[in-house]
Formats: structure tokens, sequence, C-alpha cells
């Protein structure tokens, strides 16, 4: 009966429950956002598009969602805002106890679900690992090896095979691979010639996918009784992260042993770096360890999934791409990479569109009043939208919906030469902006260039789905292809 009444009430987004207003009274006379409870249910399969459209209709680009229980919520694709919570007021919007609880079996005490000085203290320890001689090890040997001995050869299997993959999957193996030998000093070889799906990977995605579904739930209080009791999903989250728990701790115990023979600063990987500092306890090197690995695996090979279907659909810009590829060598170097100015253009046009993490929320933790002029009371949830803000025509134009990396280029007022033009971080903040932005950003983008100047210069990528359909969005810690992403690979 429990379980019954808890599917009656789930939803696929947390923020879309019962009504929607604006909260100023000017505004909500002008503008009434409300939405019942027939149109959240008959909007369900594409929840993400549709509340979208519905903030950038309000002329604030801020709307309030009523709950039940006062738990009222805001989202947001303005910009003021978004800088408003992630620097000026940054002190007043940290990640909160509900979200905390709501990640902790999973996150724990990892870097991205704590606050004040424990976030401070391990955001120090990691932003050693993103130094340029960090960074150039990265592009250069760890990046390097799975491309060439592992992604190529399998991409030319597949190409004279006439084989489809999924290259979705086949993303998140090589990210995983990567993000396991640069943080840990860990090669778990999940990108091989036998793709079936291990037990971590499985558990991994059950994980997430519960913990979402946990944001959804009417109240906290549903949730918490299910794993009070250890019954449905809850039970599933529990065998899930103790499989997660039992890999963190096996590269874990990998790391001890090696460190045994020489010192922690000699192995130059960051696991190494926080037992150097002293940290010891094994379960916040666990939580430390599933942090990283959700970074890293699943933002980037997200990126990537949409980057190659957009060029796909735009192949005058994959030209385009191409072109500048085939003016550096055939295995670029850190120095090259980073000159990929369109390429770059193009990568970050694409997350505009669609960005790895589409939602991001912060909780108010003292009554406030935000930029636009909406009322946040201690305990609201506030989200900032960037699938929205990436639409929002006020900040990109008429042409919003076009993919045109141009939008991201200059030209040098001397030289004549191209550069990439970066774009505010609070109009844009696929990397999250303020103090707690990504410290991976630079790792990320130069990941991907590697990856996109390895592929496109041997094989064009070709979807293999019918004529004219499109991807399904699904909604996660990130966004993803529902069903994965079927490709035939086919050599230049």
């Amino acid at each position: 009966m429990l379980e019954a009444s808890l599917l009656l009430f789930c939803f696929l987004l947390p923020l879309l429950l019962i009504v929607f207003k604006v909260f100023s009274s000017d505004a909500h006379k002008s503008n009434p956002f409300t939405v019942n409870f027939r149109s959240i249910y008959a909007n369900r399969h594409h929840i993400i598009q549709w509340i979208s459209e519905v903030v950038n209709n309000s002329p604030t680009l801020t709307i309030i969602i009523t709950r039940p229980f006062s738990q009222n919520r805001v989202m947001t694709a303005n910009p003021a805002v978004v800088h408003h919570i992630l620097q000026t007021n940054f002190s007043t919007y940290p990640k909160g106890e509900m979200i905390r609880t709501t990640l902790s079996d999973l996150l724990g005490e990892g870097i991205f679900n704590v606050d004040g000085d424990s976030w401070k203290f391990q955001r120090q320890i990691s932003s050693h690992e993103f130094s340029t001689k960090s960074l150039r090890h990265f592009v250069e040997d760890v990046v390097d090896f799975e491309l060439n001995q592992r992604l190529i050869p399998m991409l030319t299997t597949a190409a004279a095979n006439h084989t489809v993959l999924d290259l979705q999957d086949i993303l998140q193996r090589f990210t995983f691979d990567n993000i396991c030998k640069i943080a840990f000093g860990y090669d778990p070889g999940y990108l091989t010639s036998s793709l079936a799906k291990p037990e971590f990977a499985v558990a991994f995605e059950d994980a997430v996918r519960i913990i979402i579904q946990r944001f959804l739930v009417l109240t906290p209080i549903l949730w918490k009784i299910k794993r009070f009791l250890n019954v449905g999903s809850e039970k599933r989250l529990s065998e899930a992260v103790s499989e997660i728990q039992r890999f963190a701790r096996e590269i874990l115990n990998e790391r001890k042993r090696e460190l045994a023979h020489k010192s922690p600063v000699d192995s130059g990987d960051l696991l190494s770096r926080f037992i150097s500092y002293g940290y010891s306890d094994e379960k916040l090197l666990m939580d430390i360890v599933i942090s990283f690995i959700l970074a890293g695996r699943d933002t980037t090979s997200a990126a990537l999934t949409w980057f190659l279907w957009l060029l796909f659909k735009n192949p005058a810009i994959e030209s385009e791409i191409v072109r500048e590829i085939k003016e550096i060598s055939d295995s670029p170097g850190y120095d090259e990479v980073k000159d990929m100015v369109y390429t770059h253009a193009s990568l970050c046009e694409s997350m505009r569109l669609y960005p790895p993490v589409p939602l991001n929320s912060k909780v108010c933790i003292a009554d406030d009043i935000l930029p636009d002029g909406t009322v946040t009371k201690k305990g609201t949830m506030v989200t900032y939208n960037t699938y929205a803000m990436g639409r929002v025509e006020k900040i990109w134009g008429g042409d919003w919906m076009e993919f045109r990396p141009e939008r991201w280029l200059e030209k040098h007022e001397l030289t004549g030469k191209v550069r990439f033009a970066p774009k505010d971080s609070y109009m844009y903040p696929v990397f999250q902006a303020g103090p707690r932005i990504c410290l991976g950003k630079d790792m990320a983008i130069l990941q991907m260039k590697k990856v996109v100047a390895s592929v496109l210069r041997r094989f064009k990528v070709v979807p293999a789905v019918d004529v004219g359909s499109e991807p399904v969005l699904q909604m996660g810690l990130t966004m993803r292809m529902k069903d994965g992403f079927p490709v035939r690979i086919v050599e230049r």
C-alpha cells in the first residue's frame, strides 16, 4: 500500500507539483503562472523542455513552485539571480541540509555534498590536480593511451564489421577509465572488447536514479520511511550503494598498498594527495572517490554524446571542425589541443543547448530577496535551470535555437586572428560559477577536444535511428539520452 501511494505522488522533477505562480503581487497580477496537476502529469514525458518554457515565459525569468507542507521552491533562468546565489550572497545559499540529507547515502561527505570548512579543505587539496603540468599529463598520457589503445581500435573494428554501438555507453566507459587513472592512479579497464555492463556500473546507475526519485516525492518522510523499513527502491539503493562502496574500497586499498612502497607526493594522483594530507578515515576517502567518479564519468560523456548528435545534424559545422583537426598533428599534444578554437566554440555551443547538468539547486538559509524581487524564505530550495538559460532570447538573441559556434568566436583587433570568446559564467553556468565553479572545467574541455580530434579525424559518426527521429532527454543528475545513442562508425 505504501509503495502504491508513493508511486502515485512521484513525478519526474522535484519541482513540478501542484501550482506555479509568481511571488511578487504586481507580477502575479500581470503574469499568473499557474499550472495544475493535470498539466504537470500531461507534460511528464518532456518535463525539462516544458518547465524551461514556463520559466522563459516569465517576465523575470523566475517562477515559484508551490508544494504541499509549505515546501515552496524557486526556479530561475535569470543571470542576475544566478550571480546573487552563486557569488554575491553565496553564504546564504549553500547545498543545505535538505539536499545533503537526500544525497548522503551515495555521496556522503564528499566534496559535492558538503559546505563550510570541509568543502573548502577538500577543494583546496583537489585544486592542485588541475595545474598546467597535470593537465598536460592528462591529455598527452592518460587520454592518449585510452584513445589509441582502446577507443580507436574499438571504433575501427565496429566500422569494419558494420556494428551498431551505443556510443553513450562507450563514452561513459572511456571517461570512467580516465577519471579513475588521473584521480586515483587506478585503471579499471572498462573500455575493453567485452561490453557486458559491470556490476559497479549497474549499481551506480540504479543509485543515481533512486536518489533522484527522492527529490520527486511529495515529502521526504515517504522515502525515509521506506529506507527505515528497507523496502522497495530504498532497499535496492542500499544494495547498490554497498556495491559502489565495495568498488571504492578496492581502489582505496590498492592505492594504500602502492603507497606503502613510495611517498604519496610522488604518486601524483588526487587520492594519494588526500592521504598525504592526513585523511585516514576510510569512509570519507570512499566518499571522495565516489564523488569524483560521478563528476568525471557522467558529465563529460553526456556532453560528448549530445555534441556528436548535433554535428550529425549540422554537417557544415562538422566539416569546419574536421578542417581544423587536419591542421594539427595526428596525435596532438596539450598545446595543439588547447589551440583548437573552433572545436572549443562548438563544444560550448553544444553545452549551451544540452548542458550535462541541466538543474542545480541551493537552499536558502535566511530570508532573502532576489534581485528580481522574488522573496525567498529560509529553507526554500532555489534552482537555476541551465537548460532554460541556454534558450533565453534576451541572452542569446533571436537565433538561440540554432547551433552556431560563431557566437563564441571573435577576431583579435590587432592580429585579426580568430580567438575563443568566453561568456559570462552567470549567464552560462554550465560549469557553475562563483566560489564553487567547477575545478575540472579545463580538464573536461581538453579531454573532449582530444576525443573529437582523434575520432573525427578517422571516422564519421552516423546515428542508427529512423530518419527524422530525435533522442529523448532522460533526466538524472546529468542529462542523458534515453535508451542510449546507437550509431554506426564510418571510416573517412
